[in-house]
């Protein structure tokens, strides 16, 4: 197969769109352990600077507290989880981006629920407590954590009102009236507070317009847009689990240009777009999310969304999650990143991979991305095989991908030509760094015991390797012949460091063992 010539000069800017934001289970599941041990340890080593889930006004959070007792009546906001689990977000690092939802049972107009944890869809039953309640959350915000800091946390209107799930008969006037209340709410706190929405599902595209209508005609604030992306068919259920057709990675880049491509021309077109979910499956208990055909998949989503949107959230970072009630196994098809008790997957490492890269593209191929590091001339190679989805053929035992990478003095490295490299090579696959690979050989054990835990810890790990490669002298500074052969489903990271030899003369590692 031929060479590919990787340019000396960047092409661009990696854009970071693709850890501005990540999703989360239920904002109440941030109280506990396994959650704040596992998001500890995805900012120690990705770092995502914004959180976004369901459930911050939902009754597990109790911040909506009507009374009415002994001629006492009215209503009191509490905040007390609130405050707690904001407060471990920003310890971590992490700003929440605030979806506004579900809706209390008291304020509520009807009895729908969505969800093992019951959360309401329905409209509220008077508009203006509504707005009240906005107006109580945000303050108490501002309150706490200062303006200037809550005018960074964007305020999403609801979740996917498109779809009758989540929001009683997708109703699209009844959420553009509660659009508005939200919004001027939001507002009224303040007004250079983000407010926007419509956090639409995929196949949504007739509900752009009529929003980007609603929004102008009333004169309306929308800071920002916001969708979700999802490549999978129906549900094909078995007990604690389901199995779908998936499309291919190019679908959910389409899907994230989608928006940009309807509102252009209305007001709405220079917004901000913000993917606040996206994965393959939009269910919590389909096995593609813990297999490394999902990191291979969404490899090339990661190298090249950032073209479309300014953000896409990856649902979710951990298993922590209930939307189907509690996990009947410990891999289970969660949309986590992370297994309970921080098992690494091999998406998870995807995005660790990424967060290596440099900041200057020197070139994004279908099955590569390269980079450098400005300050010190390090060369980082993303590769994968690319994938198909379910009615594409089944992908080859094995990938190559050869590259002609250029490590000289450009870049202001210090590698001479002539020289050497050295490189790092970390490989995900159906093998290497497949924690679920390895919990299915033990026979899929429900519970793991301890010591099990540890060999699923173990067989995280992607396989690593270290070696040298020669260094060519070329006009454009000096170049390394990269060739890298890929298992099936493989995701590679490799990093390539000039050499600087300062090996004694007298060192002589032939004689180590003695021999002869």
């Amino acid at each position: 197969m031929p060479r590919t010539i990787v340019p000396t000069e960047p092409a661009g800017t990696l854009s970071d769109a693709w850890r501005t934001c990540v999703g989360t289970g239920r904002f109440n599941l941030a109280l506990r352990r396994d959650y704040q041990d596992s998001l500890a340890l995805v900012q120690r080593e990705i770092g995502f600077r914004y959180i976004r889930g369901h459930g911050i006004l939902h009754d597990d959070v109790a911040v909506h507290r009507p009374y009415d007792v002994a001629g006492h009546r009215g209503t009191a906001y509490v905040f007390t989880y609130v405050d707690q689990v904001v407060d471990a977000y920003l310890e971590l690092g992490i700003k929440p981006f605030l979806e506004l939802g579900f809706m209390p049972r008291a304020l509520a107009s009807g009895d729908q629920t969505v969800f093992w944890w019951l959360g309401n869809v329905t409209p509220p039953r008077d508009h203006a407590e509504w707005a009240a309640l906005v107006r109580a959350l945000l303050r108490h915000l501002v309150d706490r954590y200062g303006l200037d800091e809550v005018r960074t946390w964007p305020v999403e209107v609801w979740n996917e009102p498109n779809l009758p799930h989540f929001w009683a008969g997708a109703d699209q006037e009844a959420y553009f009236r509660l659009y508005e209340a939200s919004a001027l709410a939001v507002k009224d706190v303040d007004a250079e507070l983000q407010v926007g929405g419509p956090a639409l599902s995929p196949g949504a595209d007739d509900w752009w317009k009529p929003f980007a209508d609603f929004v102008a005609e009333r004169d309306l604030p929308a800071d920002f847009l916001s969708v979700h992306a999802y490549t999978s068919g129906p549900a094909q259920h078995v007990p604690f689990g389901v199995y779908q057709t998936l499309g291919r990675p190019q679908e959910l880049l389409d899907q994230f240009a989608r928006p940009r491509t309807i509102l252009s021309g209305t007001a709405l077109a220079d917004r901000p777009l913000h993917v606040t979910e996206f994965n393959t499956s939009y269910r919590p208990d389909n096995p593609v999310h813990d297999t490394a055909y999902n990191a291979a998949c969404l490899a090339p989503v990661l190298a090249g969304g950032g073209q479309h949107a300014d953000s896409f959230a990856y649902w979710t970072f951990s298993d922590v999650f209930e939307e189907e009630g509690v996990p009947a196994s410990f891999f289970h098809g969660g949309f986590g990143m992370l297994a309970h008790r921080q098992v690494r997957k091999p998406t998870y490492h995807v995005y660790t991979f990424m967060a290596r890269m440099g900041r200057e593209v020197l070139a994004l191929g279908a099955d590569h991305l390269v980079t450098r590091h400005p300050g010190t001339g390090r060369v980082t190679v993303l590769a994968w095989q690319p994938v198909g989805g379910s009615a594409d053929p089944v992908e080859p035992d094995r990938h190559e991908v050869r590259l002609s990478v250029p490590v000289g003095p450009a870049g202001a490295s210090p590698a001479t030509a002539g020289g050497r490299v050295f490189v790092l090579r970390y490989d995900v696959d159906e093998s290497a760094g497949n924690a679920w690979a390895a919990w299915r050989e033990m026979g899929r054990p429900a519970s793991p015991s301890a010591g099990q835990l540890d060999a699923l810890h173990d067989a995280s790990e992607p396989a690593r390797r270290a070696f040298s490669l020669p260094v060519v002298p070329t006009a454009d500074g000096g170049r390394a012949d990269l060739d890298l052969t890929l298992g099936r489903h493989g995701v590679t990271l490799v990093t390539l460091d000039p050499v600087r030899d300062e090996t004694p003369p007298w060192l002589d590692d032939a004689r180590i063992v003695a021999r002869g």
